[in-house]
């Protein structure tokens, strides 16, 4: 079993697609399918279920991709940890973040960090929280920017980045629009537009409504905010959001209402490392930089 094999298997199972794996990795694709073929016959089992529509891991598969993933990240690690020791930063910088996350700008981030290190090369993938934990805890991902999270068995770290109260958001011609502050009971009944269940203020103002004991209806489920903040201003339903959101210019013309209680929600977001031994040079070049002050 070669390192060769298990990035040919990862960038598969990624893409679900052996065309757009061999693009992602410039290699042919017959090249790339009897690499994972002879994987499949060296572990005497099938790795994918294969249609003519469709790539999906077999059990087997599934089973290979965590250690796979692990097994890439030692090899990238070891490789970083030789040049960090020449004075060199080389290799692959992958960076998970959720989509608006509080406290950081990381584009501003991300120039700041290619400026000081332009032999690095930069990954970005942008996903809801859950699967960025995993990313973190997998080697898929070197660091991760994502909303509060608190897996009992996460032995990494998480450094807080923000803490902003969560606001109804709402049309103009709301009943609400006008008022000083909403109370959660009030809100019983509203059509809600939120992000998928995965996504950080999606968890918050989910925790937030099972606290207050109010069920709730997301009609309108998007994965952007930019959708949902046009679906507010149409007045399909109002939305819970991190106090942020009101201040995106998309956001223009819309009302932010306080939300009262007995305890104001709040939506926090953090950095996700793994645990300290196995953080990269590059993981910790990026670190030092959100410590500088540099992306808020």
């Amino acid at each position: 079993m070669e390192l060769r094999q298990l990035e040919h298997f990862v960038a598969v199972a990624e893409e679900q697609h052996f065309t757009r794996a061999a693009e992602r990795l410039a290699v042919s694709q017959s090249g790339l399918s009897a690499s994972v073929r002879a994987l499949e016959q060296e572990l005497r089992t099938p790795l994918f279920s294969r249609t003519t529509r469709s790539v999906r891991l077999t059990e087997a598969g599934r089973a290979l991709l965590v250690e796979a993933e692990r097994t890439l990240a030692g090899a990238r690690a070891a490789k970083d940890a030789v040049d960090a020791v020449r004075g060199l930063l080389r290799g692959t910088l992958s960076v998970g973040v959720e989509q608006c996350v509080a406290g950081v700008s990381l584009p501003r981030l991300l120039a700041a960090f290619h400026r000081e290190h332009p032999h690095m090369e930069i990954r970005l993938r942008q996903e809801g929280t859950t699967d960025l934990v995993d990313g973190v805890a997998g080697g898929r991902l070197d660091i991760a920017f994502a909303a509060t999270v608190s897996p009992v068995d996460w032995r990494g770290e998480l450094i807080p980045l923000a803490r902003e109260p969560m606001v109804l958001l709402c049309a103009p011609g709301h009943r609400l629009a006008a008022a000083d502050g909403a109370g959660w009971q009030e809100l019983a009944g509203q059509p809600f537009i939120d992000f998928h269940p995965d996504f950080g203020p999606r968890r918050a103002a989910d925790a937030a409504f099972r606290a207050a004991g109010v069920r709730r209806t997301v009609a309108l489920e998007v994965n952007d905010v930019h959708s949902l903040l046009e679906l507010v201003h149409e007045g399909l339903g109002v939305a819970v959001v991190p106090h942020h959101f009101s201040r995106k210019p998309e956001a223009r013309g819309l009302v932010a209402v306080r939300l009262d209680g007995a305890e104001q929600a709040y939506y926090e977001s953090v950095v996700v490392l793994p645990e300290a031994r196995g953080m990269s040079p590059g993981a910790r070049a990026l670190m030092a930089l959100v410590r500088g002050g540099t992306g808020p």
